[in-house]
């Protein structure tokens, strides 16, 4: 049988209130990250920007040392007027086994053609060859930052193990919690019940 009381007085315990509030606010915080990284990224097909910025998931060793494997990128869409050799920049490629990607390469070289528009060579960092010509159409942005707690998330959602524990650890929290709080509520009405009726 559960001790309602003890588990009661345990709840109404400062620092334990405390505790619970932070670790509550952080499942929270994970939760909102893995779901805009999961929506961005899987149901949007990276069309969809978010005030102008892109959140891009590194899946090959191309850009090491500068990125890993699940290191998770934010590209803002720039004016490609802007755009300088050395910076990194996300493309959806449209040639031969870069077709229907995102490639996230650094730029080496930048040219303008007749009609004014903007002709980017970009190689990965540890490639011998560069990419195909990427024309300012199929830029998606320049990556301006690297996520650290996005890509901590994404590499522990990437595991079979890692997703269900990321899913399942904080749902059970969170029904648990609200099961333990009924309760109390139950046994509290059911005591101030009988003390009227006392």
């Amino acid at each position: 049988m559960i001790n309602l009381k003890k588990i009661k007085d345990i709840k109404e315990d400062k620092k334990f209130k405390t505790v619970m509030t932070v670790i509550r606010i952080l499942v929270i915080i994970i939760l909102i990250c893995f779901i805009i990284v999961v929506c961005l990224q899987r149901f949007s097909d990276n069309k969809i920007s978010f005030f102008n910025y892109r959140l891009f998931t590194v899946v090959s060793g191309s850009m090491k040392p500068k990125y890993d494997i699940g290191d998770v990128l934010i590209a803002k869409d720039v004016e490609p007027s802007t755009i300088k050799v050395g910076d990194t920049i996300s493309y959806q490629g449209i040639r031969g086994g870069f077709k229907g990607k995102v490639i996230t390469h650094q730029v080496i070289g930048i040219k303008m053609n007749e009609n004014g528009e903007y002709i980017f060579r970009a190689k990965g960092l540890a490639n011998l060859i560069e990419d195909p010509a990427v024309h300012e159409n199929q830029l998606y942005g320049v990556v301006i930052y690297k996520s650290i707690l996005l890509s901590i998330i994404y590499r522990i959602v990437a595991t079979d193990v890692g997703f269900l524990l990321f899913i399942f650890i904080p749902m059970l929290y969170i029904i648990g919690s609200e099961i333990i709080t009924t309760l109390l509520e139950k046994e509290e009405a059911k005591r101030k019940k009988i003390t009227s009726n006392g």
